[in-house]
């Protein structure tokens, strides 16, 4: 099989050609990051998202920030708001509201909303945090202001147990367990409040709106998963590492699945995050592997959930050998390609893994082509950031 015909240049009709060869139409379309910050990878991106868009029904965009602040850009693209620049700088986590092709994407889909009825939906679906946690209070205070009573504690007795920010958000809790009060007599009992609050909502559904549910939902799971979180960021034992990074992917994976509600969806982060099996990365010496939140949501969706990887040919000066599959994809006729992963698989024998002198970019696994659905390739990767 000739490498070309596992592929098509990345245009609208190799998305929607793409999107016919799969098995059912996807409610939730991952397109993965090979690396963050990559400016010709956003701007493919917000292409391949007004496409399906304009031509295949999709009205919602997930992207990995965090799932309170991007209620910020929600309420901005459906209302109008505040001003573009105060969204950009509070609607977003991790430095993504300085990315240029993100401010792009929010202008444009605020303008759409401006002259169409059916609007368009922006969800963050990472939690408040990286390996350090934001405080549980915007997801407390919030659920509980959403509920009626009879409570099971005053808002006076939450916000003591809670307390002063900055001892949740100590980030000196990376490496030292000892400074986490995630296991103190005031988080175990927050925990149980969350977790009754948590089930009021559900005796008062009725009561709220569409959107007042769709809102309290996300903050009690937040709220609950930043408490799991905290408990775990005190844990001494050789499993916490590997604890917190499942538990940030699984509260990834259940704010997917809320998403999928609104499907379909173009969801946009690490491919880490969104490929079908275990992550794994080494810290110093030990090695840490859990499922990632691609693999836990296609564990729910099924085929409904499908996965694009990114990957570069030459990423600022380092070149793939012709052996890798970077290599082997470089030999395309376009800048920009849509690769069919698994006849990919079907067409190259043994590729060898490509070894990254850039430590932010992770090379596709050639054992794993099988277990994507297509990859966007960049023939060329020059805007780093």
């Amino acid at each position: 099989m000739d490498i070309k015909d596992t592929a098509w240049p990345l245009d609208g009709t190799g998305v929607s050609e793409f999107l016919r060869s799969l098995p059912a139409k996807p409610l939730l379309l991952g397109l993965g990051e090979a690396r963050h910050f990559v400016g010709e990878l956003g701007e493919l991106r917000n292409e391949i998202f007004r496409h399906l868009v304009e031509h295949e029904g999709y009205r919602s965009f997930a992207i990995e920030s965090d799932c309170l602040m991007g209620l910020v850009v929600d309420d901005y693209i459906t209302t109008g708001a505040d001003t573009l620049d105060d969204v950009m700088e509070r609607g977003f986590s991790h430095g993504f509201g300085a990315s240029p092709a993100n401010r792009e994407l929010v202008r444009w889909m605020r303008a759409y909303n401006e002259e169409h009825d059916e609007k368009l939906r922006f969800f963050g679906f990472d939690g408040p945090l990286e390996y350090w946690a934001e405080s549980p209070r915007q997801a407390l205070t919030a659920l509980y202001a959403l509920l009626d009573g009879p409570l099971p504690c005053t808002m006076e007795t939450l916000d003591a147990l809670l307390g002063p920010d900055d001892r949740w958000t100590n980030e000196a809790t990376v490496m030292d367990p000892s400074q986490s009060i995630g296991q103190s007599a005031d988080a175990q009992r927050l925990r149980l409040l969350a977790d009754d609050l948590v089930a009021l909502l559900d005796t008062q559904a009725p009561r709220l709106s569409a959107k007042g549910r769709e809102r309290a939902a996300l903050y009690g799971r937040t709220a609950v998963g930043l408490l799991r979180y905290h408990s775990w960021m005190a844990d001494t034992s050789p499993a916490r590492i590997m604890r917190l990074s499942a538990l940030r992917d699984a509260m990834m994976a259940a704010n997917l699945r809320a998403v999928a509600e609104h499907g379909p969806a173009l969801v946009f982060a690490h491919n880490l995050h969104l490929q079908r099996d275990k992550s794994f990365m080494r810290l110093g010496d030990l090695p840490v592997e859990w499922w990632s939140a691609g693999a836990i949501t296609e564990a729910h969706l099924g085929d409904r959930y499908a996965f694009l990887a990114s990957a570069f040919g030459t990423v600022g000066d380092n070149t793939p050998p012709p052996d890798t599959v970077e290599g082997i994809l470089s030999t395309l006729p376009w800048d920009h390609s849509l690769i069919d992963a698994r006849r990919l698989a079907e067409a190259v024998r043994k590729p060898a893994p490509r070894i990254s002198h850039d430590f932010a970019y992770f090379p596709l696994d050639p054992a794993q082509l099988d277990r994507i659905d297509g990859v966007v390739f960049l023939k060329q990767a020059v805007r780093l950031g």
